[in-house]
């Protein structure tokens, strides 16, 4: 199939898999129609049977996009059909992004540093030049990251090839971020690759993203399928192994009917950075509450635009050698996933926008389902209960048709209920089944562990999900309906370290879970007992949250799964250079970043770290008022009278990004009075 016959080829496949999701929605509503007690109340089963309707559709999307993954893989090499010319190009010169807000600057710089290497190793380093942009409004992480770039750029002899810049003003997070250097040094490269701050990326991948990019100059955006890594605790080897297992069916899947209208996840993606400039700016959703502000999932909207403006956007599964992090507890996926929640419902503001395409149209409604079917979920349980109620506690009508020779007893169907039960449980798990018959039909279950550690794995991620399961409905409910009440979304750091919380703060986050099963299970107990035995899962997950939370958020549990060699992956078996490179990195780098440990002190005291923070700050001159020059002395003042918390966060900022007044201050600290640089930490013998 050649790229410009992909039109035709997506939409024979979307109404296939259309009528492949609508078909089994109808369906299981007719079996679910049948299945209610009758005679009952018209309007319950009617809205029982919609919601039903609604979340089989949901699921079987998942199902199929599985299915067609699992065939894609199983028969095909190449899922995509891009051209990939070998002949070479001319040098294009492309940008390697790293948005950052508050992270390790040492995984950031470990990852920098691996990859240079790797790129200077094959040659092609030329070709590419890194830069980390902050965000981070924390005057000690500022100077932390600015050491960290300043070693790294050192060791490696990079001056010119690595940047580093902090905004000082982060508005419109992450977007800002990049469209500010889009601004200022966009004009001098044709592609740019966006990491975050917890990517890797190998040179070969890069490399060959470049290549597929200028061998298809109609495509936009290149989006590869990154591999989770570096996972220390239990909740996260689970994902890890997971997201190996699954993900690349699903990518595959995916990719196999979304074609060239594909989505983009935001990171370890090639973008060509002129049309991204001229079509895909982010419209800030006017208003005071719903939805409003500034679009935090900005990736789906940026794949969007650039679709409109007749680019197209690939998601390319067979990309190697692309790897992310991903949250270590549920506590910390929670935290992400309501950042995520306003996001994707914030799309459905957009969803009637001039000109967009209908398959991202109906992206927008599939990324806003991913939370809102937790709602459907949560109301589906809820009318079950309202069905037991009324059936409990309004006496039944034996004559609903008026008086006759016969009564109508109430039918409860629980063949039809059985049935559904299985076919719902089916479309569910059977992925997870595909999943590993492929990895053994592929003979790469040595890489998991061997077959037979592989199934049992399965097995306990599968036991895991659906404990999980309750807890996610009821989070991501709660999450949904606070968004369109206008509760705003903070954005805070991203943890990617092991668990820290311990029983009671544990179970201060999930009381509220457990109360609800307790309640529930009391008045469904009080109305129809024999009920309980459909929900027992469900209440069990509830109750048990908190210990399996603990469970799964601890390192050592996570260690003695590895040892059991449960949960593995193909780059804990056989580590690929550059992860076993990083981790040796990371390694050295925290061990030197906690002998050092700069902050905003040591940036006006230590003349090494001094000479870095004014080196890294622009070099155009200022002009300053009275009232500035007032400002500045009276920072001044404050500070070498009573040392470095004479100032606040803001304050210590503003100091930062002055490079007068940086070398000012390094200077009169080191000329002070014994007594006053007691303030500083400064020694007799300086």
């Amino acid at each position: 199939m050649r790229t410009s016959d992909w039109h035709r080829k997506a939409w024979r496949r979307r109404t296939a898999l259309g009528l492949l999701v609508l078909l089994p929605a109808w369906l299981a509503s007719s079996y679910m129609a049948g299945a209610l007690p009758s005679p009952g109340n018209p309007w319950l089963n009617d809205v029982t049977v919609l919601v039903f309707g609604i979340l089989t559709a949901w699921i079987a999307i998942g199902f199929w996009t599985a299915v067609f993954g699992f065939g894609v893989l199983l028969t095909q090499h190449h899922v995509t059909p891009l051209i990939e010319d070998a002949s070479p190009h001319p040098p294009s010169k492309t940008a390697l992004v790293f948005p950052i807000y508050k992270e390790s600057p040492e995984r950031i710089m470990a990852a920098v540093e691996v990859m240079y290497r790797d790129l200077e190793k094959q040659g092609q380093i030329d070709g590419f030049e890194f830069y980390i942009l902050s965000d981070s409004d924390d005057p000690d992480a500022f100077v932390r990251e600015q050491w960290a770039w300043a070693e790294v750029t050192r060791t490696l002899s990079a001056f010119g090839r690595i940047h580093y810049r902090r905004r000082r003003s982060n508005t419109k997070r992450k977007t800002g971020n990049i469209a500010d250097f889009l601004r200022r040094w966009g004009y001098r490269y044709e592609y740019m690759i966006v990491l975050d701050a917890d990517s890797l990326m190998s040179a070969t991948c890069l490399s060959r993203m470049v290549r597929l990019m200028q061998s298809n100059p109609k495509v936009g955006i290149i989006q590869s399928a990154p591999g989770i890594i570096l996972q220390k605790t239990l909740f996260g080897r689970i994902q890890q192994f997971s997201n190996r297992l699954y993900g690349l069916m699903y990518a595959a899947g995916l990719s196999y009917w979304q074609l060239g209208d594909s989505y983009y996840w935001g990171h370890n993606a090639i973008i060509r950075v002129t049309p991204f400039v001229e079509h895909c700016h982010l419209p800030r959703l006017r208003g005071r509450t719903l939805l409003a502000g500034d679009i935090l999932s900005h990736d789906f909207v940026e794949a969007a635009l650039m679709r409109r403006a007749g680019w197209s956007v690939w998601l390319v599964p067979e990309l190697a050698g692309s790897w992310e992090e991903t949250p270590p507890t549920l506590a910390d996926e929670l935290k992400r996933d309501r950042r995520w929640c306003y996001g994707n419902l914030q799309h459905l503001r957009l969803l009637f926008s001039k000109g967009l395409l209908g398959t991202h149209r109906l992206m927008f409604v599939n990324g806003a389902m991913a939370y809102v079917a937790s709602v459907f979920w949560l109301l589906y349980l809820l009318l079950g209960t309202a069905v037991i109620a009324w059936h409990a506690l309004v006496p039944p009508n034996y004559f609903p048709h008026g008086h006759g020779l016969f009564p109508v007893w109430p039918i409860w169907h629980e063949n039809l209920a059985i049935l559904l039960l299985v076919t719902s449980a089916i479309i569910l798990f059977l992925p997870k089944i595909l999943g590993l018959i492929l990895v053994i039909l592929q003979r790469r279950a040595a890489l998991f562990g061997g077959p037979l550690r592989l199934s049992l794995s399965v097995v306990i991620e599968i036991v895991f999900s659906m404990l999980l399961a309750p807890v996610r409905m009821l989070f991501h409910s709660w999450y949904v309906i606070s968004s369109l009440l206008g509760r705003r979304v903070s954005w805070g750091r991203q943890q990617r370290g092991g668990g820290t919380r311990n029983w009671i703060q544990t179970a201060r986050l999930h009381v509220w879970c457990a109360l609800v099963a307790l309640v529930w299970t009391g008045l469904i107990a009080a109305l129809n007992p024999v009920y309980l035995i459909w929900l027992l899962p469900i209440v069990l997950a509830l109750l048990l949250v908190t210990p399996v939370t603990i469970m799964t958020e601890s390192v050592e549990a996570g260690q003695r799964a590895r040892k059991a060699r449960l949960f593995l992956t193909p780059e804990e078996s056989q580590p690929p250079e550059e992860i076993q490179s990083l981790d040796r990195s990371l390694g050295e780098r925290v061990r030197a970043g906690r002998r050092a440990c700069p902050g905003f002190s040591s940036a006006l005291v230590d003349p090494y770290v001094n000479a870095v923070a004014v080196a890294s700050l622009s070099r155009t001159a200022r002009r300053y008022n009275r009232e500035i020059d007032l400002t500045r002395s009276l920072y001044a003042a404050r500070l070498l009278a009573r040392g470095p918390k004479a100032l606040n966060r803001s304050e210590q900022l503003a100091v930062l990004h002055d490079r007068q007044l940086l070398t000012e201050l390094h200077h009169r600290i080191w000329t002070l009075t014994e007594d006053s640089a007691q303030n500083w930490n400064l020694t007799d013998g300086r």
